[in-house]
């Protein structure tokens, strides 16, 4: 890669944490191209430079984002693969995965889960397209999961996907805002125990 596509890389870099720390601390409406310039430390121009508007920023943000995660529980459900781990254990791989990642971006995880409640953006459609892709990465792993036997054929896997990747996103976010003395290990200990299915406290 040339030194101009890694100077640029790195910028849009600067200009994606800056916009997400600025719009989960005051809100998207709130936050201008000045103030996302100056916290990420370049003129105004290189914003519109890299960007048509602060709303093609914010779009690009939230691909960049949930590429990220996508990436990352992809990357867990490969690594288990390659040592011979079961589906059950990818599963639970991804699920710290996830951890890691919201543990890493707060404030992104933050915007992420607020947006997908709201209807009246005009990235809806981009961030359906995105969130699709990160619980299409637990889908193959369930589907696989159940063609091996290892999982009841009866699952709704689409329903089932989202339920494990809204479980992790919730659960991490209630673990930054309001159980910060947990461990990573905790809360990941405590998720393991509802994927399988232990909560109950009979074991097989």
């Amino acid at each position: 890669m040339d030194s101009s596509s890694t100077r640029r890389r790195t910028t849009r870099a600067k200009l994606y944490e800056a916009a997400v720390t600025l719009i989960a601390e005051q809100g998207f409406s709130a936050t201008t191209v000045d103030e996302i310039a100056e916290r990420a430390g370049v003129a105004k121009g290189t914003v519109y430079y890299n960007f048509k508007s602060k709303t093609e920023l914010f779009e690009e943000l939230l691909r960049f984002g949930v590429g990220l995660l996508t990436s990352s529980l992809q990357r867990a459900a490969d690594e288990t693969a390659e040592r011979g781990g079961t589906k059950v254990e990818a599963l639970d791989a991804m699920i710290r995965a996830g951890l890691v990642f919201i543990d890493r971006y707060p404030a992104f995880t933050q915007l992420y889960v607020a947006e997908l409640w709201r209807t009246n953006r005009a990235w809806q459609s981009t961030l359906l397209v995105v969130r699709q892709e990160a619980v299409a990465v637990v889908e193959r792993v369930l589907r696989e999961g159940v063609d091996a036997g290892e999982l009841s054929e009866e699952i709704d896997v689409p329903l089932t996907a989202a339920a494990l990747v809204g479980m992790v996103l919730v659960a991490a976010l209630d673990w930054q805002a309001f159980q910060r003395e947990r461990s990573l290990d905790d809360v990941h200990g405590a998720l393991s125990l509802l994927l399988h299915g232990r909560v109950s406290g009979r074991r097989d």
